[in-house]
């Protein structure tokens, strides 16, 4: 799958992973050195770095992909409380956040 930034045209990535079962929604990125996708937590509105590796950008959209909230550079075993609004996550390597802004409209596709 895709991740576009409709507001600046951007494609994001051409490897969106959907965490779309219990299993791949618990595991997340847990074990990962290097990141070179992007991970889509659908019905998710915290999140927490416990067990990680490396640090993360995190974007929280609301069921629109209407940016709700962005943290940058997000260490490992930290925790972020919920986002109001937010209902699903998209985590990424750090940098990558940075052609996305709050307010921006974000698009899934094939």
């Amino acid at each position: 799958m895709t991740l576009k930034n409709l507001n600046n045209n951007l494609i994001l990535t051409e490897k969106l992973v959907e965490a779309s079962n219990l299993k791949s929604r618990i595991k997340g990125l847990l074990g990962i050195n290097k990141l070179d996708f992007i991970l889509w937590i659908k019905k998710c509105n915290s999140i927490h770095t416990f067990f990680m590796k490396i640090p993360i950008d995190v974007v929280f959209v609301n069921d629109s992909l209407l940016v709700k909230k962005i943290h940058k550079d997000l260490k490992p075993w930290r925790v972020v409380w919920p986002i109001i609004g937010a209902s699903s996550v998209f985590e990424m390597n750090v940098g990558m956040s940075d052609n996305i802004s709050i307010g921006d409209r974000l698009y899934v596709g094939n």
